[in-house]
C-alpha cells in the first residue's frame, strides 16, 4: 500500500466518521433555525400589520383635528368678542 492510500484509507476511518457525526447535530440546528426564522416572520408581519392599523387610525385623528382647526379659531374669535363687548 502506497502512502497516498494508506492517508486515504486513514481518512476514511476516522476522519469522514466524525464528519458524518457532526453533520448530524448541524442538520438540526439548520430544522430550528429555520423554525426560528418562520416564527419570526410570522411575528413580524403581525407587527407590521398593527403598526398600519395604528397609522391609519392616526392619520384619522389628525384629519379630524384638521377638520376642528377652523371651528375652535371661530370660537375663539367669538368669546374675544364677547370678553370685549361684556
Amino acid at each position: 500500500m502506497g502512502m497516498i492510500e494508506e492517508g486515504r484509507q486513514l481518512f476514511q476511518d476516522f476522519v469522514a466518521p466524525e464528519i458524518r457525526a457532526i453533520e448530524t447535530p448541524l442538520d438540526a440546528l439548520e430544522k430550528q433555525v429555520a423554525s426560528l426564522d418562520a416564527k419570526t416572520d410570522k411575528r413580524a408581519d403581525r407587527l407590521e400589520s398593527k403598526i398600519d392599523r395604528n397609522q391609519t387610525q392616526l392619520m384619522d385623528t389628525l384629519h379630524r383635528m384638521e377638520n376642528y382647526t377652523p371651528v375652535l379659531e371661530r370660537l375663539a374669535r367669538l368669546e374675544s368678542k364677547v370678553q370685549n363687548a361684556a
